[in-house]
């Protein structure tokens, strides 16, 4: 009996072999020069965190006539996954999960109906409920800081600079976001 030798019908057939390496060079070489080289690769999260405040009620009411509300409106919509609440005496959290196989490229949309689902629920919440807010931009990441400072110059100036910088800033490629931090509130003595 004899079994089939690789090794052997290898080295009857020295051309093909040759031609097979080669052609697995290129394709190696093909794909590593397609490989993405992204230094923050792209990823979409796919979570939110909705927020509501009552002053005034108890946990149970909170988890009742605020939450309740909040969690069935957020069943129903596509591709929901998990959703996380804690109450306390008047203030609710609900965080809210997309499934992990959520299309990236669908997630601003469900993103926009969970807005518009939050804001058809606020007719059904009791009155004096501040809410619900919705945080969805967990994934803003500031990549650049700037400080500006200017001896002798006002905060009015100072500000004035940075929203120049702003403007500047906003129309370039890749700039999503500019945010100012640290801005002082005008205010006047009297």
């Amino acid at each position: 009996m004899d079994r089939y030798n690789l090794s052997r019908w290898g080295l009857r057939h020295p051309q093909l072999v040759a031609f097979l390496i080669a052609v697995i060079a290129v394709a190696g070489l093909i794909a590593y020069m397609r490989l993405g080289r992204a230094e923050d690769p792209s990823f979409t999260i796919k979570n939110a965190s909705i927020n509501a405040v009552w002053p005034g009620a108890t946990a149970e009411e909170m988890q009742g006539q605020v939450a309740d509300p909040i969690e069935r409106k957020l069943q129903e919509l596509p591709w929901a996954d998990k959703i996380d609440t804690y109450s306390k005496p008047g203030f609710t959290s609900v965080g809210f999960l997309f499934r992990d196989s959520t299309p990236a490229r669908e997630v601003p949309m469900l993103f926009l109906q969970l807005r518009k689902k939050m804001n058809d629920v606020k007719a059904d919440l009791p009155d004096g409920v501040i809410g619900p807010s919705i945080n969805d931009e967990f994934g803003d990441v500031d990549a650049v800081l700037y400080t500006i400072t200017g001896d002798g110059a006002s905060y009015a100036q100072l500000k004035d600079i940075a929203k120049a910088l702003r403007k500047r800033l906003q129309p370039i490629a890749d700039v999503s976001k500019v945010d100012l931090y640290g801005d002082q509130g005008e205010r006047i003595f009297v």
